[in-house]
């Protein structure tokens, strides 16, 4: 609650800033300002946006002048002087924790890492770790919570906001080698993986035996699982099975001071307490790292049937989904749309 609190004044007095910002440097050209945005906190990424749209009025130098701010604005964000600075202590004691191949220092590797996959974002962290377990992932975290050392969660690097990469010298923790298979229930369809796994690589697994995953992305050939589940990835067959919150079955999580969760559950009906697993679907690393999944996986189809139609305006592609959720049901996997600019690119 503290924390939404403190993102909620956060909120408001950049508003207010900014605002009254605006309204001085516009004042002479007209008394009336509007302008398109959104307004959110997102540190990873630089970027404050503004997503209630709300109207202000300021009285200045007697006149009374409205403003309603929908667009992003990019600003500069100060490091948080209350982190450490890496040091090479800390690097000796990555190297006890994990080993030396798995505390990354090189220029070129750490390159790739600090640079989100649309090159809009850059960070300057000087640390790539890659742990291969939980407890590795639990010694890292209470090292650096001991030592106050920032950290960023990454995995496929796949993301198209920034959410992956450091916004200053954060210690990069990367599960890529985190990618075992733990355990399928051939009855049930329940799989539980690590973190790091690939998600084409889960995929093709379950294709050898008769099921699917509930989720399909265009970046599936490097996306891992964890990073899925953390960003609460929709795609491509979300129109038949639904959001991860109603896929994920349990989670392993290790918090910020070490702690780890085991909330790995493989039963599908449980009504026992709070469901504490779908705070961290969606929380973006923001409460904890996620090192293992349990996901239930429907069984694979078949056949698949492709129908590519001509509509003559939006109102009648909205016209045709429904239709088409009325005739096909549960069969329906997709239903995307695309304009004729699209099909000019």
């Amino acid at each position: 609650m503290e924390k939404w609190r403190s993102s909620q004044r956060l909120l408001r007095n950049y508003s207010k800033t900014l605002i009254s910002h605006r309204i001085n440097s516009n004042l002479n050209n007209s008394p009336n300002i509007s302008s398109s945005g959104k307004q959110s906190f997102h540190t990873t990424s630089h970027v404050f946006r503004d997503y209630r749209g709300r109207t202000s009025t300021v009285n200045q130098n007697c006149r009374n002048l409205q403003y309603r701010f929908f667009g992003s604005t990019t600003i500069e964000v100060e490091r948080n002087p209350s982190f450490a600075t890496l040091n090479s202590e800390d690097v000796n004691r990555f190297k006890e924790i994990l080993g030396e191949k798995s505390v990354i220092e090189d220029e070129d590797r750490l390159a790739i890492a600090n640079v989100d996959w649309m090159r809009k974002y850059k960070g300057f962290s000087k640390l790539l770790l890659q742990p291969k377990s939980t407890q590795e992932v639990s010694e890292i975290l209470k090292y650096c919570n001991s030592r106050r050392l920032a950290v960023v969660p990454q995995g496929g690097n796949t993301g198209l906001v920034g959410g992956s990469v450091p916004v200053f010298d954060e210690v990069i923790i990367n599960l890529g080698s985190m990618n075992s298979i733990v355990s399928l229930d051939k009855v049930s369809g329940i799989l539980v993986c690590e973190a790091g796994c690939i998600l084409e690589n889960l995929d093709s697994f379950l294709l050898n035996e008769g099921f699917i995953m509930p989720l399909d992305l265009g970046a599936k050939g490097s996306c891992q699982i964890g990073g899925n589940v953390s960003t609460n990835a929709g795609g491509l067959r979300y129109v038949r099975y639904g959001s991860l919150h109603g896929s994920i079955l349990g989670l392993e999580v290790v918090q910020a001071n070490g702690n780890v969760l085991d909330m790995l559950g493989t039963l599908r009906k449980d009504s026992t307490g709070y469901d504490l697993k779908q705070l961290f679907i969606g929380s973006e690393g923001s409460l904890g790292i996620i090192t293992k999944v349990s996901i239930l996986t429907p069984p694979r189809l078949s056949s698949t049937n492709l129908a590519f139609l001509a509509c003559n305006d939006f109102l009648s592609c909205q016209k045709l989904l429904s239709e088409s959720k009325r005739k096909l049901g549960e069969v329906l996997s997709a239903f995307e749309f695309l304009d004729n600019q699209s099909m000019d690119m």
